[in-house]
This record gives C-alpha cells, structure tokens and sequence, in this order.
C-alpha cells in the first residue's frame, strides 16, 4: 500500500514525529482560540469544588441480568438516567474478558511505536479515513488536534479488509477481529436495555439500525495523543458529539483525558479499572426524539505522558432513514428532527469536521 497523504487539501505531518522531534513550542497550526483551550475559564473556589465532585456514573452491567427483578430494575434505572442527564457512563461487569481488553489496547501502543515508514504503509485519505491518519476533515488551513489516529472497518462484512490493518505487530490482525466481536455482542445488550428503557420493544432499536449484526455499520478509531510541550494551548480531539449510534471507549487507565461537557463544566472522566465508557450519538438521539443526549466531549493532552485509546462505534446501516421513534412522537413532544440516514448525515461530517456539525 503506498503513501496515499498526497490526497489532503494541505502535507499531513504526524503529530508523533512533532512530538519525538523535542520542539519546545507547539506549531501555530495546533493552538486553539483562547475561549477554546483548556483551564481558560475562570471560575471561583465554590465552582471548581463543585464540579470536581460531578462524576460521570459508573454501573454494573451484570445486573441487568440478575434474575432479582428489583435489582434488574434498579440498574436498568440506572443506565437510564445517565442516558438521560449525562449521555455517558462507565461500564463495568460487561462480559468482554479483561485480558482481551489489556491486549487490544497494548497492540495499538507497540503499532504506534513503529517506525514512521511502516505506518505511512497504512496512510489514509479524506475519502473514507480508513487507515492511519493525523487529522479529521479537509478545510484547509483548518486548526489541528494534537493526535493520531488509525481508522478501520469491522462491519457490514464487505467492507472489512484485513490487508489495510496493521500487519505489524503480528498478533494485532487477529486481536482486532477477536476485540470487535467481542464489542459488537455488547453493543447488542445495550441496544435492547436502551430500549427497554425508553418504553419500547426490546429490539426496537435494533431494528431501526438494520435488524442483525450483518447490516450494522461499525468502526473504529484508535486514538494516539503524543506527549505536548505546550497543552495548556492545544486539545487532543476538539469538542464534538459523536454522529452515529453508540460509542464503545477503551480508555487509557494510566492517563486521563476524555472530558464531558456538562452544563458550563468540562468533567474529566477518571477511568474506572476494567471499564468500558459509554456514550449516546446522535443517530440514538434523534430515534429517541431527544430523551437520550448527544453530549460534547473532547481530550486534554499533557506534557509528561502519551495517551492510547480505541473508541468503537456501533451504528446503524449507513442507508436507513433514521428519523425520531413515531412511539415516542405526540402532540406534547413533536418530532425534533428530520430523518435522513446515516450516510447523508456522515456525509456532512466529512466535508465539515467533527466539530463544524449542527447539532
């Protein structure tokens, strides 16, 4: 596979190779406006105490399971409210083994730590980003996030092509297809406890994003934040909700980083041993009609270690219109949203960023 950078609007520099090369100040094209950067606001002692007691909720999912109804019934209440209020949750008891999750996540960190010409094997292109990659959208002259990335395809089958994941390491082929399995049966549960929720069928949900694992859209997107001299002034990934469905995050336990948007407070999530963190797209918000939320999310970086983590992103086939639930449509709570399918909407993203959406 060659280097295929040459198709971006602007020379795509590896922020890995920024970082490795000992600048002590970050290129102007990573500095975010001052209302943009982290820490900037400024708040009073009872602000900063207050908000550094919100915690997104952590739940256990074997629960859901638990033939004791009250506690099925608590747990599922649980996830309902942190769907409704928070649009995020940590996830623990989930049923991916431990094991798999350590692994997965330390193949990403050696593919990382490969030579520069390896991975420019696996460079992408603004047409479908699959590949390795250190920006998002073709603006030109655009303000950079301090991150690269390797974006692939799981599903629908046809569109999985194992000859553009890593080679290298040489387990990492099979521990992404074993990892992804894995994750697809769990973004299944979830799809049915949200449902329930929601006062539906159980598999309504489903339904509306294809029926079966076979017409499901699913991808991920391993992220890698360099160490950065400078990240009082700069952001790994730009705050933006997620366009599709439901988003599986591996994070790195060693380094926080993901941060939530609640009310006027960016919440940094601390990550729980063993936890999956789980949060509502849009694709689930606009079938709920709203009652699920979209939240903002970005990532902080800092200066004294790198950050791996693979968010994985379970959405519903690209060409079905998705369009709020006519269940949950009345005369009190119109519909919110018009429908269109998932690729139309995508296809927005591409051209815009992440961060450009209307919401």
């Amino acid at each position: 596979m060659s280097c295929s950078w040459q198709s971006w609007p602007e020379p795509v520099v590896p922020v890995q190779s920024l970082a490795q090369s000992g600048i002590r100040s970050i290129p102007e094209r990573y500095v975010k406006p001052p209302t943009d950067r982290p820490l900037t606001k400024n708040v009073d002692h009872d602000e900063a105490a207050e908000a550094a007691q919100l915690k997104i909720p952590v739940i256990d999912f074997q629960h859901v399971f638990s033939e004791d109804q009250a506690l099925r019934e608590e747990t599922l209440g649980r996830i309902n409210s942190a769907c409704r209020e928070w649009g995020f949750f940590q996830l623990v008891n989930h049923g991916v083994s431990h094991e798999l999750m350590k692994n997965a996540r330390e193949v990403w960190r050696e593919f990382f730590y490969q030579p520069l010409e390896l991975k420019k094997e696996y460079a992408n292109t603004p047409t479908t980003y699959e590949g390795y990659g250190s920006r998002l959208g073709v603006e030109k002259g655009a303000i950079l996030d301090w991150s690269d990335y390797f974006f692939l395809h799981f599903l629908p089958v046809p569109l999985r092509d194992q000859r553009k994941w890593p080679a290298t390491p040489a387990n990492c082929r099979e521990l992404i297809s074993k990892y992804s399995e894995e994750l697809v049966k769990l973004g299944g549960r979830l799809m049915k406890a949200f449902s329930v929720n929601l006062g539906l069928d159980e598999e309504h949900l489903t339904k509306a994003f294809g029926g079966d694992e076979d017409n499901l859209d699913v991808c991920m997107r391993v992220n890698y934040y360099p160490k950065c001299p400078q990240p009082d002034l700069t952001l790994g990934l730009s705050p933006h909700s997620d366009p599709g469905g439901l988003t599986i995050l591996l994070p790195d336990e060693d380094v926080a980083g993901l941060q939530v948007r609640k009310e006027d407070n960016w919440i940094t999530i601390q990550p729980y041993p063993n936890a999956f963190i789980i949060n509502i797209g849009d694709q689930i918000k606009v079938l709920s009609n709203g009652i699920y939320q979209s939240v903002e999310h970005r990532v902080i970086v800092n200066s004294g270690k790198d950050r791996v983590s693979l968010a994985f992103f379970y959405n519903p086939k690209s060409d079905l219109p998705i369009g709020p639930s006519q269940e949950l449509i009345t005369e009190e709570h119109p519909a919110l949203f018009p429908t269109m399918s998932f690729n139309e909407y995508r296809k927005k993203i591409r051209t815009q960023g992440l961060y450009n959406k209307k919401k």
